[in-house]
């Protein structure tokens, strides 16, 4: 392009003259804005020396057009008309020239045309920033569109970009300098500028940006980079810095991948060695710098102070490059600062942590593993970083502790109370780091429970000010994650200490925490493993009650009371866990609530529930064991669930009346149910008492309604009629099959039936019940309470004859027995079924005068002995084992309950070295002596010397006459029984 548009050296000094007087000096008239302006580019075309001249007037022009521009859009006028449409060409040529020279020599033109450009784009932007049709600077979208509508600024917008461009590659910086400066000067109005800026250029300008901001930091100093967390404004002391957060912040919404990148590169960088340039780069590149390295951490942390948005996605892989060899690398670097910098970074770090909204867990995780000290036994999955690093964390995370600390306990600062509200209610800081860990309570108890020397310390810490912090739901959480997640009184300990520490500040912890761990039971959130541990861990809090009372705290037996009345008051809810298929669940659930307080009120609906339940869980627990023995696993746990089960059984008997009766009958029907009676030795019987083969052994031959008919006991039954039936077959199928009866083990039903009658025995000894008292000598066993026994003895009567009427109590004579033979029948077979009913029977005799309530059904067992010997042509008796072991078992009991005297009671110790016509005799006479002494409780009297009741038998008449047959017996046997016969004196 020629420089020299004039013809003679006249006319250019002419036009020199004119642009400075603003004249024309032909005509003699002054210049218009046009004219003037075209007067101007004639100039810059024809003499660029005096470019600078000419760029500050048409400074004027710009604005001048972006003033008409703007009062046209106010006035709603065309702006395409009036002096608007004549600048607008005047601009285009103007843009034009400038376009033309940058592209010949971008050298000597690009710094100066750039630095104009943009130094006037912000002076327009800030002097139109309070027009009516101005959008406010935050909406950034309205802002650009307006400006680029606009010839003027849209002109000066491309020039800069046409300079960026031809300045990237050998002296960037002086554009970007030049963008840097103007955006502090004329922020927010020039955020426009630099958005578009660096949406065309996000590379560059992202990586120039920061670089000259590292530049312009540490020009400034690094020593006040701690300024920002004492409250004190660091854009006063470093002017770009807060320029290239907002430039940052702009470029964020489309480029934060470049941007992540970037601060990412950044840190390595300074972070490796000094290297010598390589040939494609910068002479001014801060990599080259050691005084840049050193301050490009300082740098990085004081950008993410003051835009915490930048540095939320830079957090979570920042600390993946932490590795120990990172580690080593950063300790290197910073070792060479002062001790006050390296202080102030420290804070800023705890400040940047405790209000970083996202990847709190994973930097405190980061943090834990790298301060805990290295352990002689294990070993961690990577290397134990260098000692200097390890002390460096420690210091870092017990500061951010500390600072948590004042954070929370000081969140109402600055806040005005007023007098007449409480505190509580007054709005309290946000923390960041806190509220995303509140996300995180169940992993930080995992955690802490782990036990690892300091590390487990910082995390109780961490979960005590978690928990202030959340209020009352979140150290409920945390409470329960610890009750549930402790496997040894180690750990239990740290739940304890938790409570304790929140105790002053918070009430009611532990009824909360009891019943969200109810709700998470009833909701099933937690698994069998869980629940269990849970269960298990309350159990080991009561059980020490005794210990705490002794040798404890007066907080921590508080504590202990606590939770068992929390656990008390939820019984019910607990209650349904000893039916809980896993087995260990069930045992957890039983040891729960064997040392559980039980509740001041219950009402009986929950009783029920809670005897039934547990009733159901002693039997389940009984046949765990049986199966473990068998197995030949250790059945200690199933052996402790039995015991567990046993003092529940007996506490709930002794809770009240109602509880006792329950639990006895239950107890009862349980023994003698189908489903139980292999336990104890019996078979399952068919309706008539008769055994009955297991589904396993009889085949499946269909249903038939002729079966079911034939089936005995699904007739009417009339008795002492023509009617009566003994099924002994099926016409033209023969006699019924014999079944083959599989016998358990006999050590087992033996241990079984022991345990059975052992409860039995001490929910009917439970003192202070219905008259019954303590014995005189505290080495006697409690007596059997006479109303407990009467429920046993009713509940045998109604399972194992429940057509007899609770008034039969009067013996008929011995004929009667004929009418009643089905009856009798179904007794005697009842009691071949079911082993466990004299042991029963010797637990109701223990408490007279419950035996006379078992008068029927001693009555058809007897009748059926009577029957069997008198028909029996054996030589002996002890040839029909099972009707003597019958035979002496009934008489013991009778004698044991007081229904006969002592002379008769003893008859059967005879009874094994007598025939079986002889046996008949005795028996006989024992029925005699029933008959006409019948088995009324009116006859008992209450010895208070012996806590029980007593039968005198002297008021019953003379016993001689029945003792005639006994002493005939004796006479003939003399040779046999002679040892006897002492027995029988009267």
């Amino acid at each position: 392009m020629s420089t020299f548009s004039f013809s003679s050296t006249q006319e250019l000094s002419q036009e020199i003259k004119s642009f400075i007087s603003g004249v024309d000096t032909v005509q003699g008239r002054k210049l218009s804005v046009r004219e003037h302006a075209r007067c101007a580019v004639r100039l810059l075309r024809s003499v660029p020396a005096c470019r600078g001249a000419v760029l500050e007037h048409l400074r004027g022009v710009y604005d001048e057009h972006v003033s008409a521009f703007l009062h046209n859009l106010e006035t709603e006028s065309n702006a395409s008309t009036g002096v608007s449409s004549n600048l607008e060409d005047i601009i285009q040529e103007i843009h034009a020239v400038l376009s033309e020279f940058i592209r010949l020599n971008p050298r000597a033109w690009a710094p100066l045309v750039s630095t104009w450009a943009v130094d006037l784009l912000g002076q327009l932007s800030s002097k139109h920033a309070g027009r009516r049709v101005a959008p406010h600077s935050s909406s950034l979208n309205e802002l650009l569109q307006l400006w680029m509508s606009c010839a003027a600024t849209r002109s000066l917008m491309e020039a800069y970009s046409q300079c960026l461009a031809a300045m990237l590659a050998w002296c960037p910086d002086a554009c970007v300098d030049a963008l840097l400066d103007t955006s502090v000067q004329h922020s927010p109005h020039f955020d426009w500028v630099v958005a578009h800026i660096g949406s065309a250029f996000p590379g560059t300008i992202i990586s120039r940006v920061m670089a000259c901001g590292l530049k312009d930091f540490c020009s400034h100093g690094a020593k006040d980079q701690g300024l920002l967390v004492m409250g004190v404004d660091k854009g006063s002391r470093v002017p770009k810095i807060g320029s290239v957060v907002g430039i940052l912040g702009h470029l964020a919404a489309h480029h934060s991948d470049s941007i992540r990148k970037e601060l990412l590169r950044m840190f390595q960088e300074s972070l490796n060695p000094s290297s010598p340039l390589s040939p494609t780069s910068s002479s001014t590149s801060w990599e080259s710098s050691p005084q840049l390295r050193r301050a490009a951490v300082p740098f990085l942390l004081q950008l993410a102070a003051m835009s915490p948005n930048l540095f939320g996605p830079v957090s979570a892989e920042l600390v993946e490059l932490l590795r120990p060899p990172v580690l080593l690398q950063l300790q290197a670097v910073l070792q060479g600062l002062p001790r006050e910098e390296l202080d102030n970074m420290l804070g800023l770090v705890v400040h940047l942590i405790s209000q970083s909204p996202s990847g709190g867990a994973r930097v405190l995780r980061f943090l834990a593993d790298t301060a805990t000290p290295a352990s002689v036994i294990i070993s961690g999955p990577t290397p134990s970083p260098h000692e200097g690093v390890r002390e460096g964390c420690d210091r870092l995370l017990q500061m951010l502790l500390l600072h948590l600390h004042k954070l929370v306990f000081n969140r109402t600062d600055g806040v005005e109370v007023n007098p007449h509200h409480s505190a509580s209610s007054q709005p309290q800081r946000v923390i960041p780091f806190l509220e995303e860990l509140q996300s995180h309570i169940g992993q930080l108890c995992a955690e802490t429970l782990r036990l690892e020397r300091k590390r487990h310390l910082w995390l109780h810490q961490l979960l005590c000010l978690l928990s202030v912090y959340g209020g009352p739901s979140t150290a409920t959480e945390a409470l329960c994650q610890l009750l549930t997640q402790a496997r040894n009184p180690e750990e239990l300990a740290l739940a304890w200490q938790l409570h304790t520490t929140l105790s002053s500040c918070m009430a009611g912890l532990i009824p909360a925490a009891i019943a969200r761990s109810v709700a998470q039971i009833h909701t099933h959130t937690l698994g069998p493993r869980q629940l269990r541990q849970l269960l298990l861990n309350l159990a080991a809090a009561i059980q020490s009650q005794d210990e705490e009372r002794r040798g404890a705290t007066g907080a921590q037996s508080s504590m202990v009371v606590q939770v068992g009345s929390a656990v008390s008051g939820h019984l019910h809810d607990f209650c349904p866990l000893l039916l809980h298929g896993d087995p260990a669940v069930s045992h957890a659930a039983v040891r729960l609530l064997s040392c559980s307080p039980l509740p001041r009120t219950c009402s009986p609906a929950q009783l029920l529930q809670l005897s039934r339940a547990a009733v159901t869980h002693f039997f389940q627990a009984l046949r765990r064991r049986g199966e473990g023995g068998k197995a030949g696993r250790d059945g200690g746990q199933a052996g402790e669930a039995v015991n567990c089960s046993v003092l529940l059984l007996s506490r709930f008997a002794a809770y009240s009346p109602l509880t006792l009766k329950s639990v006895l009958q239950q107890l009862v029907e349980g023994a003698l149910h189908k489903g139980n009676t292999d336990l104890f030795g019996g078979q399952i019987a068919d309706m008539s008492g008769a055994p009955v083969p297991s589904p396993s052994v009889s085949p499946d031959v269909g249903a038939s309604l002729l079966d079911v008919n034939c089936r005995f006991g699904t007739t009417v039954n009339f008795s002492s009629s023509v009617w009566s039936v003994f099924h002994a077959g099926v016409i033209g199928k023969g006699l019924k099959a014999r079944t083959i009866i599989q016998l358990p083990d006999p050590s087992l039903v033996i241990q079984n039936i022991q345990i059975l009658l052992a409860v039995i025995v001490k929910c009917c000894s439970s003192s202070g019940l219905n008259g019954s008292r303590s014995p005189s000598d505290p080495d006697e066993p409690p007596p059997i309470n006479a109303e407990a026994a009467k429920v046993v003895a009713v509940t045998i009567v109604e399972n194992v004859c429940p057509d007899v009427a609770n008034s039969e109590l009067s013996w008929p004579p011995e004929e009667h027995a004929r009418t009643t033979v089905e009856r009798d029948i179904h007794i005697r077979r009842c009691f071949e079924a079911h082993p466990v009913l004299f042991p029963l029977l010797q637990v109701v005799a223990a408490g007279r005068p419950a035996l006379c309530y078992c008068s029927a059904v001693l009555r058809g067992l007897l009748a059926t002995l009577l029957a069997h010997w008198e028909a029996s042509r054996e030589a002996s008796s002890t040839d029909s084992p099972w009707h003597l072991q019958a035979s002496c078992l009934l008489v013991s009991c009778m004698g044991e309950g007081q229904l006969l005297p002592p002379v008769l009671a003893n008859v059967h110790e005879a009874f094994p070295h007598l025939t079986p016509f002889e046996v008949r005799l005795l028996l006989l006479a024992v029925w005699e002596y029933v008959r006409g002494n019948g088995p009324m409780p009116q006859k008992f009297v209450f010895s208070s010397e012996k806590g029980m009741f007593c039968r005198d038998f002297s008021r019953d008449g003379d016993v001689a006459r029945y003792v005639a047959p006994i002493h005939s017996v004796l006479h003939k046997n003399i040779d046999r029984l002679g040892h006897l016969c002492w027995r029988f004196q009267l």
